[in-house]
């Protein structure tokens, strides 16, 4: 005899009906207030200071260098009435994003990057417009915030190879200061500056081979063994300085430069000249690193293995992929990129090593690897934004800008605490990350 449940108001539910309907609510995650909040919030003082509060003076933007191959006029834009504009679709963006969120619904990927472009535009015009000069070379600032990115973009890219396979990489400071050093002084000695550079990833690698043991092999917790690293090269690195380096520079750290390299004609076309086609070797290195990396990890069998193990180890292992392997050669990979990074301190960026070089750079790639969310396409624009805030709080204190220059030299750390605090969304990095695998 059979036994039928009703489903009429007061009858109880099956178990698995209830198990269900469970399931389905817990699945059902709310859409956070976070990013439709801090629109707002910026998008107000935007309208406030931008615009509100903002100069009645013209912004003027040189777009052409003198060597372009074809000379463009300036742009010219009325502060007060383009920080107006600007805060208005500031305000519209972010309402939608509140609108996205009474229905539910996520805010995209494209609201906010649109978001963060007409905001630095707001802030451009606003800091230029009332300055003394109230004129600067667009070309000239894009270019620049490129140059200083290279060992940003190189450092995220290291980040990127280690945490896609499951390990945390917070040595990159360590990488990026080992290999500024050993480029700096293999490349002095041997009066040949790519046999620095190749010296740069190996030392990079080095260090990173220090992290996989420890954290892959012994099992030490990745976060300690990356900032023990961090300080371990700092210590080594500012002991030689002073005492190898500084008793004999012309020998130990002089190195000679990598030169830049223009690509006839391309290298003349206004602002994408410079970018694209008027770079060291190292700098043209970071445009193919992006797009190995990407199409690696993404389009080829050795990516989908990658993504596995940093996924679901486990199932990599039942699979037949060696798991602690494939991390080992990962993380060691992802610090010669970071050596390679590291090298443009000391072959492009100045011609000898100092102490503590880096500057604190492996944290904010560390920033642009979260920003981008593991992903190295993201990554590199993450970093270009961050390079871009370290060149802008240079130019703008010499065109005489009211800001104070204190605020403008914390201008980088600033926004790398915004992107990762705030503008990340609900991004997610590999499940596996941080966690040892143990076989069995």
């Amino acid at each position: 005899m059979s036994t039928t449940v009703s489903s009429r108001p007061g009858n109880p539910q099956p178990d698995n009906a209830a198990a269900d309907t469970g399931a389905a609510a817990t699945s059902a995650k709310p859409v956070s207030w976070k990013t439709p909040v801090l629109l707002a919030a910026f998008g107000l003082i935007a309208l406030v200071f931008f615009g509100l509060l903002g100069p009645n003076k013209t912004a003027s933007f040189g777009i052409s260098t003198g060597s372009d191959f074809f000379q463009l006029p300036a742009l010219e834009v009325n502060a007060f009435g383009g920080g107006i504009v600007l805060s208005v679709l500031l305000l519209a963006l972010a309402a939608y994003a509140v609108y996205l969120k009474t229905k539910g619904r996520p805010a995209p990927g494209w609201l906010t990057v649109t978001f963060i472009v007409l905001f630095v535009a707001a802030f451009l015009i606003w800091v230029v417009g009332g300055a003394r000069t109230p004129s600067i070379s667009l070309a000239g600032l894009i270019a620049g915030s490129v140059t200083l990115a290279v060992p940003l973009v190189f450092g995220s890219l290291s980040g990127v190879l280690c945490e896609r396979v499951g390990v945390v990489n917070i040595a990159i400071e360590g990488q990026l200061l080992g290999g500024a050093f050993t480029a700096a002084i293999v490349a002095t000695m041997t009066q040949n500056p790519f046999i620095g550079l190749a010296a740069a990833a190996v030392a990079g690698a080095v260090v990173s081979m220090v992290l996989a043991l420890f954290s892959i092999k012994y099992l030490v917790n990745q976060i300690i063994v990356g900032v023990v690293l961090n300080v371990l090269v700092s210590g080594v690195t500012g002991f030689l300085f002073s005492t190898v380096m500084q008793e004999d520079k012309a020998r130990f750290n002089s190195p000679p430069g990598l030169d830049i390299i223009e690509i006839p004609v391309l290298s003349e076309v206004p602002i994408i000249g410079p970018i694209l086609f008027r770079q060291s070797l190292v700098g043209y290195l970071m445009y193919v690193a992006v797009l190995v990396v990407w199409v690696g990890l993404f389009k080829t069998r050795w990516g989908l293995r990658v993504r596995a193990v940093g996924e679901h180890p486990q199932a990599a292992d039942t699979l037949g992929i060696n798991v602690n392997a494939t991390r080992f050669w990962n993380v060691t990979l992802g610090g010669a990129v970071a050596g390679i990074g590291g090298s443009f301190f000391t072959l492009v960026a100045i011609d000898s090593f100092t102490k503590e070089i880096s500057g604190g750079r492996g944290f904010i790639a560390l920033a642009a690897l979260i920003f981008g969310r593991w992903n190295p396409i993201g990554a590199f624009f993450a970093a270009l934004l961050f390079g871009f805030a370290d060149n802008l709080q240079s130019i703008v204190t010499i065109i005489g800008t009211p800001v104070p220059s204190q605020f403008m030299a914390m201008l980088p750390y600033l926004v790398t605490v915004l992107a990762v605090a705030g503008l990340v969304g609900r991004s997610r990095g590999p499940a596996a990350s941080g966690i040892p695998y143990v076989k069995g």
